[in-house]
């Protein structure tokens, strides 16, 4: 019976459960990243009228910032709860805690009605989003994760991952279609408040739907066994999970950077580079983030089936081989540009990976923390230091975009080479704690 449990297809309710958190989690990267599609429009209105342009940028983009120096804090104490009173309480309070700070971003007065009132009020809205962001995306892998069968953790995690980046898609798509059917004056005089609601409203839709999902069964066990830890879970985690946390911290390293570079980065560096239009390079990258989309999923299944050590090291020289073919060929032509991108977008998608080992790398009693500080700590540190490192390594080299992915993919090749060593991939696992 329980070899059928661990085995079984997805059922209805798996279903049910992988789409909420899908969902949900769209919405919520939605919601985070949208303040950077209208930052030009944000600082005009929300810091004074004398102040330089670069001044004023940079105070905006120091904002959105703020929201990944909020991470580890909001996921850190988010995490402890989950792993102390229960995975969905703190599901739920994630997306609440995201919907109402951007509901109220779209309905705050500027500066000229508030003053210096007006950007603090949007520092400590962001900031929320940023706690609320942190909770979300570890607290997610580890629900689905604990609700599917252990043989179809890879295509759950997958599959959430992909939804995850489906944001990002939403939010290029809405800022898109907004820049284009408004006027500038209609823009500044109220238009780009309209995403901002509607990622509020979305948000809070999503919310009520995941009342109707259950508490993992991992977690109802912990409790019937009285098995939850009575330490701080965190504190567990630090002192007998040393290299677990290494390993995620490294992995996410891999996810976030691939993800900055490959999706976020590169548009404006063909533009810049090779003199690309601005709407040519948004179309290659939207057919990009279509292709990571199907990537993670596909890379999820490969991983339920091949586990995530052969996965992970056939997945990392796809991605050298093939961002190392858009960097340095795309320019050549508009059909190498889109398919070279698009082989590009599709290699990325080994990120998928990523959450399959860290939900199994932490035994249950603790996995929310752990996942949670290995994951948002390495995000704040490498997702804010990536785009610092390939702009001075550019200074050397052109191909500097394409030499800090290759060093990632051999990060992730070196990664699926010491995960070999069991042969599942994790060799860290306590397999009881997943399957109960």
């Amino acid at each position: 019976m329980l070899d059928h449990q661990q085995t079984r297809r997805l059922n209805r309710q798996d279903y049910k459960t992988l789409s909420l958190a899908a969902l949900g989690g769209a919405l919520e990267f939605y919601d985070f990243i949208i303040f950077v599609f209208f930052a030009a429009v944000i600082g005009e209105l929300f810091f004074p009228p004398d102040i330089p342009d670069w001044l004023r940028q940079l105070q905006t983009f120091g904002i959105f910032a703020a929201g990944y120096l909020a991470r580890p804090l909001g996921g850190i104490v988010m995490a402890h709860f989950g792993d102390r009173v229960g995975r969905k309480k703190m599901f739920s309070l994630s997306i609440l805690l995201m919907a109402l700070p951007t509901l109220a971003i779209g309905m705050l007065p500027d500066y000229h009605a508030i003053g210096i009132a007006a950007p603090l009020l949007l520092l400590l809205m962001r900031m929320l989003q940023g706690a609320a962001i942190g909770g979300e995306v570890p607290g997610a892998w580890v629900f689905v994760a604990e609700h599917v069968p252990e043989k179809r953790i890879g295509i759950a995690c997958g599959t959430l991952t992909a939804g995850l980046t489906a944001g990002i898609l939403l939010g290029s798509l809405v800022a898109t279609l907004i820049n284009t059917t408004l006027s500038p004056a209609t823009l500044v005089g109220g238009g780009w408040r309209i995403p901002f609601f509607l990622g509020g409203v979305f948000g809070l839709v999503a919310m009520y739907l995941r009342r109707w999902l259950h508490e993992t069964p991992v977690f109802q066990q912990m409790q019937a066994r009285k098995a939850l830890s009575e330490a701080l879970p965190l504190r567990r985690v630090l002192q007998h999970h040393k290299r677990a946390v290494v390993i995620s911290m490294l992995l996410t390293w891999l996810l976030s950077a691939c993800i900055v570079v490959v999706i976020l980065m590169a548009p404006a560096l063909m533009q810049k580079q090779h003199g690309l239009s601005a709407a040519l390079t948004l179309q290659a990258n939207s057919l990009a983030t279509v292709m990571l989309l199907l990537g993670c999923i596909i890379y999820g299944l490969l991983a339920d089936r091949f586990g995530a050590a052969r996965t992970l090291i056939g997945g990392s020289l796809l991605l050298a081989l093939c961002s190392w073919l858009f960097f340095t060929s795309a320019a050549s032509s508009v059909t190498a540009l889109f398919v070279t991108y698009a082989a590009a977008g599709l290699s990325v998608g080994v990120v998928g990976v990523v959450p399959f080992v860290m939900v199994r790398a932490f035994p249950a009693a603790i996995r929310f923390s752990g996942i949670s500080f290995s994951y948002n700590l390495s995000y704040a540190i490498f997702g804010g230091l990536t785009p610092i490192c390939v702009t001075l390594m550019m200074t050397l080299t052109p191909l500097a975009p394409a030499l800090y992915v290759l060093a990632l993919a051999i990060i992730g090749l070196l990664l699926g080479v010491w995960l070999k060593r069991d042969r599942d991939g994790a060799p860290f696992a306590q397999r009881a704690d997943i399957c109960g």
